[in-house]
């Protein structure tokens, strides 16, 4: 693993760390972090909401500021690192896209379900139209098998992805799959392969170094472990790992460990720890979006929010299901009273 190989560091505290804060992030937060990364020599930083370009919703939660605002911002901030935007088809549209890009937007990076590759089509071709770098991202990677994967990164590809990202949404995997889905990849595509882990398990970095062994080159981190559920891939942490590894960033680790400590710290309005809740999401292989439901459901059937996840994650439900939570909570709840008598 040691030796002369690079990585490139997407920073996603200003996208993913939104679902940590409820999406309030003001002009001045964004304006110090982004210039605190850039002065670490951070390449890339993304910027919007937590779901995306156009997810400030009621159904996702509403922003505090209007996300071009904040793009626009850390666009006229940095002078070195480039700013990144993600889009989910079906919540962000093109016009959104187009938006970004005129506001200096130098990465567009579109997400899809692992299984949905195929709805990435349009919008990967836009991005490429409008000269962004353009990143696939398959989400909740964890939900199929290897041979599905490697398919659905290659229609990616062929739509013109300049790199394919394994998204662990759900802090799901474990190193040995990871590293499996990697060298699969590795040996199927041409072109770059990324991964964004999360922390539900206390893997994301075994995750991300699994990765980085297998070849990928794309790696995301966020400062501060600031990101959905228990967080992502520690920035700072990872920097210090790969300089004791001896793989280059071109981040300078004392200051990105000042920006964590002095700019993001203050931010959190509580630490991001592995909270039973973070936990059984990634147990369950889950995604965050469902925890707030099944809480709800376990209150209405008198049962713990947790048998909920975990039968919903042995359905491989998926966003956009959430109507299922009450119909595996009235089964199980039955299943209770039955038991019972």
């Amino acid at each position: 693993m040691v030796g002369e190989r690079n990585i490139l560091i997407t920073e996603v505290a200003l996208r993913d760390g939104s679902h940590a804060i409820r999406h309030q992030y003001t002009v001045d937060q964004v304006v110090a972090v982004a210039k605190g990364l850039d002065d670490a020599n951070v390449p890339y930083i993304e910027v919007s909401h937590g779901d995306g370009l156009g997810g400030s919703s009621l159904q996702y939660g509403l922003s505090l500021t209007n996300e071009m605002e904040l793009i626009e911002a850390a666009v006229s901030t940095v002078t070195n690192a480039k700013i990144a935007v993600l889009l989910l088809p079906g919540i962000g549209t093109m016009k959104e896209l187009k938006q970004a890009a005129q506001l200096g937007v130098k990465m567009a990076r579109i997400a899809t379900h692992v299984t949905e590759a195929d709805i990435s089509a349009q919008h990967i071709a836009f991005a490429k139209e409008l000269g962004l770098e353009t990143v696939g991202f398959l989400m909740m990677a964890h939900m199929v098998p290897t041979e599905k994967l490697v398919e659905q990164a290659k229609l990616m590809e062929s739509y013109g992805a300049d790199v394919v990202y394994v998204v662990d949404s759900a802090g799901a995997f474990l190193p040995h799959e990871v590293k499996e889905r990697i060298q699969a990849l590795k040996n199927s595509l041409s072109i770059e392969i990324g991964f964004h882990g999360h922390n539900n398990l206390s893997l994301a970095m075994a995750n991300t170094l699994a990765a980085i062994e297998e070849g990928a080159t794309r790696i995301d981190g966020s400062i501060r472990c600031l990101g959905a559920g228990a967080g992502n891939t520690q920035t700072e942490v990872l920097i210090a790992v790969l300089n004791r590894l001896g793989i280059n960033t071109g981040i300078d680790l004392y200051k990105i460990m000042d920006v964590a400590e002095n700019i993001v710290a203050p931010i959190l309005e509580k630490p991001q720890e592995i909270t039973k809740d973070g936990l059984i999401l990634g147990y369950a292989g889950v995604y965050s979006s469902f925890l707030l439901h099944a809480q709800a459901a376990s209150k209405k059937f008198g049962i713990d929010s947790r048998d909920i996840l975990v039968e919903l994650g042995k359905r491989k439900v998926v966003g956009g299901q959430e109507d299922m939570i009450i119909d595996v909570a009235a089964e199980i709840s039955k299943q209770k009273q039955t038991a019972h008598t």
